[in-house]
């Protein structure tokens, strides 16, 4: 069962709750309600291990959730529309039997644009509209002490705002008030994109995996080994260690012989797994003193995973320190899988008048696209043929012709001129084209 964390005011979430029911799917949903949006980050704390996605009720608890979250976490929130605007007027209007356009409204800055545009939409008089935008470190007290100056003061006939304690407090103190809630369309719209994803993710998960491990120079290794019960002793010790591996994964280890082991299992075990794959092959390096390839291939079938991992683990033996290289069956590769470093790229393109610029600079498309992500994660507004070389493992030579032979055919472009020491000459500097 797939669970998904529902986080939002009660009132939301009963909203929530009763429009997934209108969806069959094996998705289990976990209210888990507050009071104040702040508390949202303790709520993702204790909770993160028990669920597989989250849903917010507004952009709110989303924004404060993303300091805690994982980057890859799978979550979506209902943003605030111009539908959620409109509701709360009419409802401000109809109960009060006039037009209201003395009002004040809070939002969130980062929503701050579309629901201005969306109040504007009205094309009521907005002289008399005060509005307060606020962070995810806002001060409620702060918000409704403004709402409650304006009412006090006769300049405004209501209170439109986003927060829930916000509603409550003014509720308390007889201000008409009305919350910008999400629409029932609103809440299935980001409902069908969540369990979209749910169901992306578990496919992901499933899809079969095979990871290559291969020791460098095994046959050279072999013959300095003075006694055959040595080798035969290493090799139990490295079976040993690769099975622990597979007990962790839940997958299957087979021998190929001279130092080149396979193990079988799946993406989202592998993927898991990740860092405790690193340490095995890290202590292997050092008890046979010798490096240690690693290529990981994921597919919908154990044919195509394999041909992955075949391709990763070339992949793997043409860098410097080997290392840990994973090739999805889309045709990404994925370099230092897992690490701060990791460097994500295609190696195939449908771009036609691309690839015969490339082909003309005879540049690779998978150099191309390994620059490109480089280039895209370094933040680089320009970079050096000094830069590429230290970065990919190249000569710096080799990283010229690669420079010259981009900027020859227009996919590159001078930029400048840096000056690396008081002698020699300036090094030149190099941005790509978009």
């Amino acid at each position: 069962m797939y669970k998904i964390g529902a986080i939002g005011p009660l009132p939301s979430l009963e909203r929530i709750l009763n429009i997934a029911n209108e969806f069959e799917h094996e998705i289990e949903f976990v209210a888990l309600s507050y009071e104040d949006a702040r508390e949202v980050t303790e709520i993702i704390k204790n909770y993160q291990d028990e669920v597989n996605g989250w849903f917010f009720s507004g952009p709110i608890p989303y924004t404060i959730a993303k300091e805690t979250l994982d980057l890859e976490a799978n979550c979506v929130y209902c943003p605030p529309t111009g539908s959620s605007l409109y509701k709360s007027f009419i409802q401000m209007s109809f109960d009060q039997q006039e037009i209201c356009n003395k009002l004040s409204i809070d939002m969130l800055q980062t929503e701050d644009m579309g629901l201005q545009e969306s109040l504007f939409e009205l094309e009521i008089p907005t002289e008399h509209v005060y509005i307060n935008t606020f962070d995810e470190n806002y001060n409620s007290q702060e918000i409704i002490q403004f709402h409650l100056q304006l009412w006090r003061e006769g300049k405004t006939q209501g209170v439109l705002t986003c927060l829930h304690s916000v509603y409550v407090a003014l509720k308390q103190e007889k201000v008409p008030v009305y919350r910008i809630a999400m629409t029932k369309m609103e809440i299935r719209k980001a409902l069908e994109i969540l369990i979209e994803r749910a169901k992306t993710s578990y496919f992901k998960d499933s899809q079969i995996g095979v990871e290559i491990i291969e020791i460098d120079q095994f046959d050279q290794f072999v013959e300095k080994v003075d006694a055959r019960y040595h080798l035969q002793h290493l090799e139990l010790k490295i079976k040993q260690t690769l099975l622990s591996l597979c007990e962790k994964m839940d997958g299957s280890l087979i021998d190929n012989g001279n130092g080149r082991y396979q193990i079988f299992s799946t993406r989202g075990a592998i993927e898991r797994e990740t860092q405790v794959l690193y340490n095995i092959i890290q202590q292997l390096s050092l008890e046979i003193d010798v490096s240690v390839a690693v290529g990981i291939g994921f597919g919908e079938t154990a044919v195509s995973a394999e041909i992955n991992a075949r391709k990763a683990i070339r992949h793997s033996k043409t860098q410097e320190n080997n290392g840990i290289v994973a090739v999805q069956d889309d045709g990404l590769i994925i370099e230092s899988i897992g690490k701060e470093d990791e460097l994500t790229y295609h190696f195939r393109s449908n771009d036609k008048v691309l690839l015969e610029k490339l082909h003309k600079a005879n540049v690779s498309i998978k150099t191309y696209k390994k620059i490109e992500a480089l280039v895209h994660r370094m933040g680089w507004d320009g970079f050096t043929s000094a830069d590429l070389a230290s970065h990919l493992s190249m000569t710096v030579r080799n990283a010229q012709r690669i420079i010259g032979g981009l900027y020859e055919n227009q996919l590159a472009e001078y930029k400048g001129e840096e000056l690396h020491s008081s002698r020699g000459r300036p090094r030149k500097i190099y941005k790509l084209k978009k």
